[in-house]
């Protein structure tokens, strides 16, 4: 099991997917996207690596969903074998900082370095290596980029001495432990995020009313939760324009991770309070 943790926004999404080889962690600009911890699971000859994506810890925003996300953090890092601390190179700071303090003082801990090709050159990024390097006992110090496959092999390569001896946890074919439900439901999030970049509030979420099969066709009924009036105009956009898009995005994305046809159905609704409502995150299927 290998937590991978950081602040918001370091990349450790787009990191879970390139290990895994399949997109099963959303993305976007957002902090705050990650919002569940999400397993994802490499299986090779010899060894199998199950990958634990974990919400940016929580700095601002007391809420009750921010609650929820710190709470994530922390319990996966005491249930994992290896952690992922995950940085963007060239950047380190009180965020940074706070992540560290989180760990369990004996964790086996990788500093990964990523979106290094971005830092000026090598004596840049030496410079921050070596600064970074006296902030915690790191096992490894991987400096690279998660979109450049050779450094993926690399860190699987650098991950394998660090891996227990035991037999594998999931069938050779597993990809996720998440149900079909929950990634409609991420896939469709990324899209409402994607659509209304900076100008909709973190105060949105996904909650899928029906999940139907039939044959190869699945029909998905889903719902749009926002805090706002003005937040649905936002998502809905001039005459139903930018939720048209955000449908047509996400369909097109769940027929190619489903491997099949999808009916998609989507509705927003407005619920004031709902991300700041402990009992109400519970129900949505948060921590």
């Amino acid at each position: 099991m290998i937590a991978i943790v950081g602040r918001p926004n370091v990349g450790k999404s787009t990191l879970m997917n390139a290990l895994v080889g399949q997109k099963i962690s959303i993305t976007s600009r957002k902090a705050q996207t990650t919002r569940h911890r999400i397993t994802g699971i490499r299986t090779e000859e010899g060894a199998q690596y199950i990958f634990v994506d974990t919400p940016g810890f929580q700095t601002q925003h007391a809420t009750a969903l921010n609650r929820s996300l710190n709470r994530a953090v922390t319990s996966t890092l005491s249930n994992v074998d290896v952690v992922l601390f995950v940085v963007e190179a060239g950047k380190f700071g009180a965020d940074d900082e706070k992540v560290l303090s989180l760990l369990p003082p004996k964790a086996d801990v990788l500093l990964i370095a990523n979106k290094a090709d971005r830092v000026g050159g090598w004596d840049a990024l030496y410079s921050f290596v070596d600064s970074v390097r006296h902030e915690h006992e790191f096992s490894e110090i991987v400096p690279m980029s998660a979109k450049k496959p050779e450094d993926i092999e690399n860190l699987l390569k650098t991950l394998l001495p660090h891996l227990p001896e035991g037999e594998p946890i999931y069938g050779e074919d597993d990809l996720t432990d998440r149900s079909e439900r929950f990634l409609a439901a991420e896939i469709l999030r990324e899209k409402v995020f994607r659509w209304t970049g900076d100008e909709l509030p973190y105060t949105s979420t996904v909650l899928i009313e029906k999940f139907e099969q039939e044959g190869r066709l699945r029909r998905i009924f889903a719902t749009i939760l926002v805090d706002r009036d003005g937040h649905k105009a936002m998502v809905i956009g001039q005459k139903g324009a930018k939720l048209k898009q955000i449908n047509t995005d996400a369909r097109l994305d769940m027929e190619k991770l489903f491997d099949g046809p999808i009916y998609l159905e989507v509705f927003v609704k407005v619920k004031s309070g709902w991300a700041d409502n402990e009992a109400g995150l519970r129900a949505y299927g948060y921590e």
